[in-house]
C-alpha cells in the first residue's frame, strides 16, 4: 500500500509540475530535477534508491523505442558521420579524458575505474536533449542530431563500462576493448533487424489496432532482452527496430494502427519521461548522506565533483568543433541551401545534458569498490549539473546567437507543396481508374480534393483582421459539432439507441474535431510568423527563369472588383505583373490566370512575403 501511494503521489507531482512549468516557460525537465531534489530532504518523502536494472530494463527500453519509431530514418542517414563521430568519438573521448582527470584528483584511485566512472558520465541523454531542445525552438538538424546521438551513445558507453570493469584487477589489451564494441554493436544491429522482420511479417497479417499496438508494447522488451542475452547491445537492437517499424510504418500498419500508436507511445514517453527526472532529483538526499563515510575531505569531494562537471561540458565542446572542421566539414543542408553556421556547432556542444543513464550505470560499479561514495556523487552532480546549467542557458545562448527556430510558416508552406503534389498524384490516379460514375462520385472526390489543397494554401494568407473562409469553416463546423454532440446526448439519456452506435458516433464526431483543431493551430502559428521570409529549396527551370521581384504589396484583385466577390491573398504573375486572387479564395484569379496565358510562375503579392509557386512543375521556392 505505502508504495502504491508513493507511486501515485509521484505521477501527481509530476504531472503538478509539468502543468507548473509551462506556465512558468521553462523546461519541465530542469523543474523536475529540482523539486526532486527538494522533496528528497522532506522527512515524509520516502527514499527512494534508482535500482540500475530497474532503470535498464524497465525504463530505457521504452524510452529509447519510443524516440526511435518517431525519429526519421532519412534524417538520420543524412547526418550519420556527425551521429557517429559522436555517439562513438565523443562517448569514447569523455571516457578517457574523465579517467585520466579523476585518477589525478582521487588518491588510490585505480586506472580501470576511473575510466569507469568516465565511461558513466560521457552519455548524453537523449530525453533531456531533445525535450528541452524543442521546447526552446533548437534548429530542425541540431535537434535530429542529438537525437541520433543520444540514441546510440548508450550502447558506447555501457560497453565501455563493462569493459572497464572487467579489466579490474588485471590488464586488458585494446584489441578485446575493439571486439566487444563491434560484437555489442554487430549483434544488437542484426537482433534489432530481426526483431524488426519477425514484426513487420505478424503486422502484414494484423488488422486489429488494439492487437498491434499491444504488440509495439512488447517491442523494445523483446529486443533488449534477447540483445542482452547473446551478450549483444540491447541499446542498439531496440534502435534499429524502432528507426525501421517508424519508416516503415505507413506501409506495415493500417492507419488506425499508426494512429493508435502514436498516441499511445506519446502518452507513455510523456509520463516516463518526466518520471525520470523527478526520481533522479529524489536520489539526492541518500547519496550526500553517505558521503558521511568516505575517507575524502568534503572540499576534496567537492574539488573533484566539480572538475568532473566543467570537464565533462568542456571536452564536448572541444570534440564538436574538432569534429566538425577536421572530421566532418558538413556539406550545405539540403532545405536551406547553406552550411550550417558556427553557431549550430556550438549549440550542439552545449546541449550535453545527461540523465538517468548516467545515474544507473553509475550503481553498476561494485559495491566493494574503494570511494564508490564518491564516485556516485560525482555522477550525480554531472547529472544535475549539466541539466541546470545547460539547460537554463540554452534558451539564452540561442537567442544571444540568434539561431533561428523552425519557422510554423515553412511547415505551411511545404505543407501545402506536398498536398499539392499529392493530390496532382491522386488525379492522375484517377484519370486510370476504370468506373462508370452516373451520380458524380468522382467530382466529388476532385472538390474535396481542392478544398483540402486550399485550406492548406489559405494558411499562408495574411490579411490582417479578416477571417478566412478556412477560420469561418472552423469556428461555424465547431459550432455545428457541439450541437451534434448535445443532441447524441440527449439521445443516449433516453436509452432508445444501443450504447455500442453512440459511441461510435461520438468517436466520428470526435476525430473530426480533433482534425480541425490541428489545423487552425497550424493556421494560428503560420500567422504569428507571416512576417518571416519562406524557402523550401526546390527548384526547377521556371523558377530559375523567374527570380524574386521586389514589389510593393499589391492591395486588391480587378478581377474580384469587376466581378463583385472577395479575394483571401494575392499573388503576382512573374511574367506579365497580373495580380489575381489565391486558389482558397472564391474565384481563383491566380489560377485561370495560369491556365489562359501559360505563365508558369507567381509570387506573393502579400506583406512580407516573397515565396514563389510554378504551375507547371508543382513546386515552391
Amino acid at each position: 500500500m505505502d508504495i502504491a501511494l508513493f507511486l501515485v503521489a509521484l505521477a501527481v507531482g509530476v504531472l503538478a509540475g509539468v502543468v507548473v512549468a509551462g506556465r512558468m516557460g521553462i523546461p519541465a525537465p530542469l523543474l523536475l530535477v529540482v523539486a526532486g531534489v527538494a522533496a528528497s530532504f522532506l522527512p515524509f518523502v520516502p527514499q527512494v534508491h534508482l535500482e540500475p536494472d530497474v532503470v535498464l530494463f524497465g525504463l530505457l527500453p521504452p524510452l529509447l523505442y519510443s524516440t526511435a519509431i518517431t525519429s526519421s530514418l532519412v534524417d538520420f542517414n543524412a547526418n550519420r558521420r556527425a551521429i557517429l563521430l559522436l555517439s562513438v568519438g565523443l562517448v569514447v573521448f569523455t571516457t578517457l579524458g574523465v579517467g585520466w582527470l579523476v585518477h589525478a584528483l582521487v588518491p588510490g584511485l585505480s586506472w580501470p575505474i576511473a575510466f569507469a566512472l568516465g565511461a558513466v558520465v560521457a552519455p548524453p541523454d537523449a530525453v533531456a536533449a531533445t525535450s528541452i531542445g524543442r521546447h526552446i525552438g533548437l534548429p530542425r538538424r541540431v535537434v535530429t542530431i542529438l537525437e541520433g546521438e543520444s540514441l546510440f551513445n548508450d550502447a558506447t558507453a555501457l560497453v565501455s563500462l563493462q569493459t572497464a570493469l572487467a579489466a579490474t584487477g588485471v590488464g586488458v589489451e585494446m584489441w578485446r576493448v575493439g571486439y566487444d564494441f563491434v560484437v555489442a554493436a554487430g549483434g544488437g544491429i542484426l537482433l534489432g533487424l530481426l526483431a524488426y522482420l519477425i514484426v513487420a511479417a505478424l503486422r502484414r497479417r494484423t488488422t486489429d489496432p488494439v492487437l498491434d499496438v499491444g504488440m509495439s508494447f512488447v517491442i523494445p522488451f523483446a529486443a533488449f532482452l534477447a540483445a542482452e542475452e547473446i551478450h549483444a547491445s540491447g541499446v542498439v537492437a531496440v534502435v534499429t527496430a524502432g528507426l525501421l517499424l517508424g519508416h516503415k510504418a505507413p506501409i506495415l500498419q493500417t492507419a488506425q494502427s499508426r494512429i493508435a500508436e502514436r498516441i499511445n507511445w506519446r502518452t507513455i514517453a510523456f509520463l516516463l519521461e518526466n518520471t525520470v527526472f523527478a526520481l533522479i532529483g529524489l536520489q539526492a538526499q541518500w547519496l550526500f548522506q553517505d558521503l558521511g563515510d568516505s575517507s575524502l575531505s568534503v572540499a576534496r569531494i567537492a574539488s573533484v565533483s566539480v572538475a568532473t562537471l566543467v570537464a565533462v561540458i568542456v571536452l564536448r565542446v572541444v570534440w564538436v568543433f574538432v569534429a566538425r572542421y577536421v572530421l566532418v566539414r558538413p556539406r550545405a543542408d539540403p532545405v536551406t541551401g547553406q552550411v550550417p553556421p558556427w553557431s549550430f556547432t556550438l549549440l550542439l556542444g552545449w546541449a550535453g545534458m545527461r540523465g538517468v543513464v548516467t545515474l544507473a550505470a553509475a550503481f553498476l560499479i561494485p559495491g566493494t569498490t574503494e570511494h564508490r561514495e564518491v564516485l556516485l556523487v560525482i555522477a550525480f552532480t554531472v547529472v544535475a549539473g549539466t541539466l541546470l546549467i545547460q539547460g537554463l542557458t540554452l534558451p539564452w545562448m540561442t537567442r544571444r546567437l540568434r539561431v533561428p527556430a523552425p519557422d510554423p510558416l515553412d511547415d505551411a508552406l511545404a505543407r501545402a507543396t506536398l498536398l499539392q503534389q499529392a493530390s496532382k498524384a491522386a488525379v492522375e490516379e484517377l484519370e486510370r481508374i476504370e468506373y462508370d460514375d452516373q451520380t458524380g462520385v468522382c467530382d466529388l472526390i476532385r472538390q474535396r480534393l481542392d478544398q483540402r489543397n486550399f485550406a492548406a494554401w489559405e494558411r499562408l494568407g495574411t490579411t490582417a483582421d479578416e477571417e478566412s473562409p478556412a477560420a469561418l469553416y472552423y469556428r461555424v463546423r465547431m459550432a455545428m459539432i457541439d450541437a451534434e454532440r448535445r443532441r447524441i446526448l440527449e439521445i443516449r439519456r433516453s436509452g432508445t439507441i444501443a450504447s455500442e452506435v453512440i459511441a461510435e458516433v461520438l468517436a466520428m464526431l470526435d476525430v473530426e474535431e480533433s482534425m480541425l483543431d490541428r489545423a487552425e493551430q497550424d493556421r494560428d502559428e503560420a500567422q504569428h510568423y507571416a512576417r518571416r521570409r519562406w524557402t523550401t529549396g526546390d527548384t526547377c527551370d521556371d523558377l530559375a527563369r523567374f527570380p524574386v521581384v521586389d514589389a510593393e504589396p499589391a492591395t486588391s484583385c480587378q478581377a474580384c472588383l469587376d466581378e463583385g466577390t472577395r479575394w483571401v491573398a494575392l499573388r503576382r504573375c512573374l511574367e506579365c505583373g497580373n495580380v489575381a486572387c489565391c486558389d482558397s479564395s472564391p474565384r481563383q484569379h491566380a489560377t485561370r490566370h495560369f491556365h489562359d496565358s501559360q505563365h508558369p510562375v507567381m509570387q506573393s503579392a502579400e506583406p512580407g512575403e516573397d515565396w514563389r509557386w510554378c504551375y507547371v512543375h508543382h513546386l515552391t521556392a
